[in-house]
This record gives structure tokens, sequence and C-alpha cells, in this order.
């Protein structure tokens, strides 16, 4: 069978591509400065640091497996006084309900069935809080 003249040219091309391809290959080989495998190890310290040289065993310190915490490490047991304290902002007797403002400028909804005595407005109260379907809500009330 016949070869055409762009058939052979094109042959040709991709032999010599191929040739230069080898001879970059043997090229980086020989000016490769790397010693291998050792050469790319990196080493972490003890902040998380990436190092290139190993850690220096006279500072290596002994950890005990039971102090390792995975996972959500334990909290403390904390008394926590459920009542805070405020004044009754705004009360509406009509509706039965109104707003409690706290030292920390938080607001609470308050229903007159929740408050044990007469509510009224600047009285000082000792409350919980409960979540309502649109909020914190004040819940056993009781007035100061």
């Amino acid at each position: 069978m016949a070869e055409t003249f762009n058939k052979k040219e094109r042959e040709k091309k991709r032999d010599q591509r191929r040739k230069e391809k080898q001879s970059k290959k043997e090229a980086r080989k020989e000016n490769a400065t790397g010693g291998g495998w050792e050469s790319m190890m990196a080493y972490v310290d003890e902040n998380g640091i990436l190092r290139d040289t190993p850690p220096d065993p006279s500072t290596k310190k002994e950890v005990k497996a039971k102090h390792i915490e995975i996972g959500i490490p334990r909290r403390e047991k904390e008394e926590i006084d459920p009542f805070l304290t405020g004044v009754i902002n705004y009360f509406d007797d009509t509706k039965g309900y109104g707003f409690i403002k706290t030292a920390d400028d938080e607001s609470f909804f308050v229903h007159q069935n929740n408050v044990s005595g007469q509510p009224m407005k600047g009285a000082k109260v000792r409350f919980e809080k409960e979540k309502g379907t649109k909020g914190w809500v004040a819940v056993r009330v009781t007035l100061i």
C-alpha cells in the first residue's frame, strides 16, 4: 500500500516529538538535585507547624492515652440559677400581657396567667424563661 507524503510527514513529526520528550525526561533525571524520599519528608512540631527537620528527641513529652479526648470535651457541672430578674416595662391590663426587660437589655413576653400577684408597669420581678412559639417567654413570674 502506498504511503502519501502527508502521512510520512506526520509520522516523522510524531517520532521527533517522542524523541524530544524522551530527551527532556533524561535531562530532568540528570539534573535532579533531590535525595529521593527523604527530601520529600515533612515533620509536624508540637505547635502544628510543618518543618523539614525531624523533631529533637530530647524535647519529647510523654502523653498518656487516657488524657487524650476525642470529640467534645466534657463540661464541668455548673450551678446555674434558673431565675432572672427584671422590670415590667409595659403591661396592658385589658389584654392581659406585657413585657419584662432585664439588666442585659433583653425583653421577654409575659402573660397575666404566669404572674403571681398584680402586675404593673415599673414593678421588679423574678422569673424563669422558656422557649415559646414566637420566642422567649417569662414564666413563674413573682413580684419582688
